[in-house]
């Protein structure tokens, strides 16, 4: 990490890796404050997003100190991309966390061709994005964690053996709940900020009939924010109303399932959601 991040990301190492698919990925890893492995060991905590996300997210690894409401310690290693590759994440994370199979929402295109509108996205940025969403590797992505990062961060780092969790936000939300519902052993806790459930013929709704009465172990906590149900956005209208079924199914089965509503906007969200599910999931208790 160079020097000049380390007073905001203090603790953080980078480096860049290959994932036996062929795809480049930046990883951040930021340890708990005075972290020495040859006493105490510390679970991992995955979070998605990490060129958008870490900035945000690893800061609050000093919530371990934190003598109102301390959380369990953990090491954060934030997932991203690396090289020229960066500048293209928000497409690229497409690829890796939407579920193979998804359906393209219409409201979603509608969306995309608003911000073409708008001038948030070129005509040909646009067509990337959606290009992305038409082959789609969750599957690969979340094999890529469990089986090809972890024993690389478990070798360097010295993790504890449980308690490992994964954060993810919007689409990063959605490949929770796929990971979650795929029954993944490596996690105990998986917070999902408002995933992304964007249609009703979701691939989430056919793991949840496949799953029939079965319980996946984990917890899982879900957030939504209060503008994406009161703002006039189809697309996080939507986004609320399948996520809140999802959300229904689960606890008529009995399932570990906890929930909050923020006082956010989709944009403004995934740091609140991050410390909702640190609170919620990872606090020391009492």
């Amino acid at each position: 990490m160079s020097t000049m991040w380390q007073g905001c990301l203090a603790g953080t190492d980078y480096f860049e890796t290959r994932s036996s698919g062929g795809h480049d990925y930046g990883v951040w890893v930021t340890t708990p404050p005075g972290y020495d492995p040859a006493t105490t060991r510390a679970p991992v905590v995955y979070v998605l997003d990490g060129n958008w996300a870490v900035g945000m997210t690893a800061p609050l690894i000093v919530t371990q100190l934190d003598p109102m409401q301390r959380i369990q310690p953990y090491i954060q290693v934030s997932v991203g991309y690396a090289g020229e590759e960066a500048r293209h994440w928000d497409r690229l994370r497409n690829r890796d966390l939407v579920p193979p199979g998804e359906p393209i929402a219409q409201e979603l295109v509608d969306a995309v061709e608003m911000g073409v509108r708008a001038g948030a996205r070129t005509r040909e940025e646009a067509d990337a994005y959606l290009a992305e969403l038409r082959d789609t590797h969750a599957d690969a992505f979340l094999n890529f964690l469990t089986a090809e990062l972890y024993p690389r961060i478990e070798r360097d780092y010295g993790t504890a053996t449980s308690g490992h969790g994964l954060f993810g936000y919007s689409y990063g939300g959605l490949f929770g709940l796929y990971t979650w519902l795929t029954g993944s052993t490596l996690f105990e806790s998986i917070g999902a900020g408002s995933p992304g459930v964007t249609g009703e013929d979701s691939r989430i709704f056919a793991q949840l009939r496949e799953m029939g009465d079965s319980r996946p172990a984990a917890e899982l906590h879900v957030t939504l924010n209060e503008q994406e149900l009161l703002g006039d956005l189809a697309i996080y209208q939507n986004l609320t109303k399948n996520a809140a079924t999802v959300l229904h199914r689960l606890t008529s089965r009995g399932a570990a399932v906890t929930s909050a509503i923020l006082r956010e906007t989709h944009v403004t969200g995934l740091q609140a959601s991050f410390l909702s599910y640190l609170r919620t999931c990872r606090a020391r208790r009492r």
